[in-house]
């Protein structure tokens, strides 16, 4: 009987139909961007001081200028390693009696100004920003700085939990219905979000959308690596991922355009509810069909996928049937990811590579987000980067392998963090171009782990093992905001520091799997024996 890859073969591994539904579910794939990374523009901290009525209400008698008003009115800076006290403090004055001047009005209150009392923010915050963040509507900055940090993590909560759900959703009642309900909650949510009165609100609408976007853009990925023949699955799946990149360098350019951050939000939230037209543009998965016993169904897909590539179906198109081990019938459970000495060491490799690699990744794009000079044209060069990435992961790994790539661009990923370290704010291009080479590196290692992590499982614990793996992905952006963030408050270098000292440490890792051009490996019952095939 033939399988389904027999039958692509025969009516086109990636013909008309195939190129259609990729462009279409790319589409998909790009959408994702602004929720994973969208806090670099959503939540972008602005220079800021404290607002005094009072100070208003002087700077306007006295026809001050702004740095005049700056330079009476706002402390200096503190001692080293403490925030910048005219950020999260003001003088304790009453900047309404009559007799300060117009000139130095502190002088007369005393002889150096570090011997004045200092006081809260009172009345709120200026911003010094033509546009809107979450951070400058809600405040989130001095003591509540850490919700800005909350505000990415629950998103990443969101993945973590939903990941767990939708894929079982995914295999229970078919691709193309959690593609469809994913998508349409996604929207909502976005919406939503774009809307929050408070920022209890926000959170959670943020939660919900991170409970079915990342299952969604899986689930889109499955379907499009479902559809394709077995030569044409990495390269397709590799270029999936290469959408997100388009998503991306878009998020810049609306951000730059949309400075508000409520409109940009509704602006990237309300385009993907055209994505319910999947009902009408993309098939159920064949594969899962034949997967539930409805050949019948799987057959007549196969054949409109036959007649839209323009090939004929084959005679023997109604005997189709799903490849399948034995092994596939087995139970897996979680501990036979460590059953084995063999299986344990990939286990624990791959969680680390996971966790790590997403750390460092989401890390970059923060950092750069934080210092920047100029937020959207870094994000750009930053982004721009991961098609370069894309290029060499395409050419290299069935080349060299996927052992000593993965050490190499670790190797490169971790020095050009600690380089940044010593190069001086000041030299921003220098600064900004050292960035760019660690996200390229982070970025080839996070897409050659994706595929190893299937290719080093035997086949009936692949999908338990992609998806205990790659939880650590979302575990790691948990904590990457305050990681980040935090750190930077006692010092800038520190969490790229912390960023390249995990670099070696994953090249050792990597060393120690011997996994170079060999294809998925198969185990009996037992996990006794292992071979290649």
């Amino acid at each position: 009987m033939p399988t389904m890859d027999d039958v692509l073969e025969k009516v086109g591994e990636f013909g008309w139909f195939q190129k259609q539904a990729f462009l279409t579910l790319c589409l998909l794939s790009a959408a994702f961007a602004p929720i994973y990374v969208g806090i670099v523009f959503l939540a972008f901290t602005p220079d800021h001081r404290c607002l005094s009525p009072g100070v208003v209400e002087l700077s306007r008698r006295c026809g001050w200028s702004l740095a005049e008003e700056l330079n009476y009115t706002v402390p200096g800076p503190g001692p080293a390693g403490e925030p910048f006290p005219g950020q999260c403090r003001l003088y304790e004055v009453d900047w309404n009696q009559s007799a300060l001047s117009c000139e130095d009005p502190l002088a007369g209150l005393a002889a150096n100004r570090s011997h004045l009392p200092l006081g809260p923010c009172r009345h709120g915050w200026l911003y010094d920003t033509p546009g809107s963040s979450i951070v400058t509507e809600f405040n989130l900055v001095c003591d509540d700085s850490w919700k800005v940090d909350l505000f990415q993590s629950c998103v990443n909560v969101g993945f973590f939990l939903g990941s767990l759900g939708v894929g079982y959703i995914a295999d229970r009642f078919g691709r193309k219905l959690c593609l469809l309900a994913t998508t349409l909650i996604s929207a909502i949510s976005g919406v939503l979000t774009a809307v929050a009165p408070d920022y209890i609100s926000l959170l959670l609408f943020r939660l919900l959308q991170g409970l079915v976007s990342k299952g969604s853009w899986i689930t889109g990925y499955t379907l499009i690596t479902e559809f394709v023949g077995p030569g044409y699955r990495r390269t397709v799946g590799i270029l999936y991922q290469t959408a997100f990149t388009v998503g991306l360098v878009l998020l810049s350019g609306l951000a730059y355009v949309i400075p508000q951050w409520r409109w940009l939000q509704m602006t990237v939230s309300l385009p993907t509810f055209l994505f319910i037209l999947y009902y009408w543009l993309v098939p159920e998965s064949p594969r899962w069909l034949l997967s539930q016993k409805r050949n019948t169904q799987a057959i007549k897909i196969m054949d409109h996928i036959a007649q839209k590539n323009g090939k004929p179906a084959p005679a023997d198109l109604k005997m189709l049937s799903l490849e399948e081990d034995v092994t596939e019938k087995l139970s897996p459970s979680f501990a036979d990811l460590f059953r084995t000495p063999h299986l344990r060491t990939h286990t624990f490799i791959l969680m680390y590579l996971w966790f790590s690699s997403s750390v460092i990744y989401q890390g970059l794009i923060m950092h750069v987000g934080a210092t920047s000079g100029n937020l959207h044209l870094d994000f750009l060069y930053s982004a721009l980067m991961e098609f370069p990435a894309a290029f060499i992961i395409l050419i290299t790994i069935d080349r060299v392998g996927r052992v000593y790539p993965l050490a190499v661009f670790n190797l490169m990923a971790g020095t050009a963090c600690f380089v940044m370290v010593f190069i001086s704010h000041d030299q921003h291009w220098l600064n900004i171009g050292v960035a760019c080479v660690g996200r390229m590196g982070i970025t080839i290692v996070f897409q050659m782990v994706c595929l190893v992590n299937a290719e080093l499982y035997p086949t009936f614990i692949r999908n338990l093992g992609v998806m205990v793996c790659s939880s650590l992905c979302d575990l790691g952006g948990i904590i990457t905001p305050f990681l980040v963030f935090r750190l930077m408050e006692v010092w800038q270098g520190l969490p790229l520091m912390l960023f390249g000292k995990q670099s070696p440490k994953k090249k050792r890792f990597t060393f120690r799997s011997k996994h170079r051009n060999c294809r998925a490996p198969e185990r009996d019952g037992s996990l006794g024996t292992e071979r290649e095939r």
